[in-house]
């Protein structure tokens, strides 16, 4: 039983769900599924989609129970493949709650994978390293500086909506602390975020 899916793998899967499917469902791919799709990632444990519209939510749950997908966890679907794929409905991914609706544009970023009525988007990347780093594991570190490394991160606008995301959450004070955890690793990699650091800090 295979454990980690790849991009290919993923691709493979939706279009298979794309042959049943008969009205528009829009996937908006989170976490380290929208990393392992831009190939920042090989591959990703649990598959993680946002689907923003709720009657499409409530759509592709109905076309998942019926291909024997089963809730495993409070967001969680899977069947005997050994993949999980969590289903965000609205705009919260986990526990966070995005500033934006992520349906308009700027929100996401299309990926064509060649399906008619599936259609794929990305998170857009700060709402990526934002929803992760809401959750702060070291693995969230690692994929968060892996998208700074490999697409083009403007720090003084990511730090602006994180602050202005925290300030929503129930525990403001915990996500700002794991921004400058986030924010040191980066130095450590050789990123200039002292000021940033600093600012956070005093």
């Amino acid at each position: 039983m295979e454990y980690r899916i790849s991009k290919e793998k993923l691709i493979d899967i939706l279009i298979i769900w794309d042959g049943f499917i008969k009205r528009t469902i829009r996937l908006i791919a989170c976490g380290g599924t929208a990393l392992t799709l831009l190939g920042i990632k090989p591959s990703t444990k649990d598959v993680d989609f946002l689907v923003s519209d709720l009657n499409e939510c409530e759509n592709l749950i109905k076309l998942m129970k019926s291909l024997g997908y089963n809730k495993v966890t409070g967001s969680g679907w899977a069947r005997d493949d050994g993949f999980i794929f969590d289903i965000f409905c609205g705009k919260k991914v986990h526990t966070t709650e995005l500033l934006t609706f992520p349906l308009i544009r700027g929100g996401n970023i299309p990926f064509e994978i060649g399906t008619k009525h599936i259609c794929l988007g990305i998170l857009n990347f700060y709402d990526i390293i934002i929803s992760k780093m809401f959750r702060g594991a070291t693995a969230d570190v690692e994929d968060c500086i892996s998208l700074v490394e490999n697409r083009k991160i403007n720090l003084r606008k990511l730090v602006s909506r994180y602050k202005e995301t925290a300030d929503y959450d129930i525990n403001p004070r915990r996500m700002m602390i794991n921004l400058i955890v986030f924010l040191r690793a980066m130095e450590k990699r050789g990123f200039r975020v002292k000021n940033y650091l600093k600012k956070l800090e005093e």
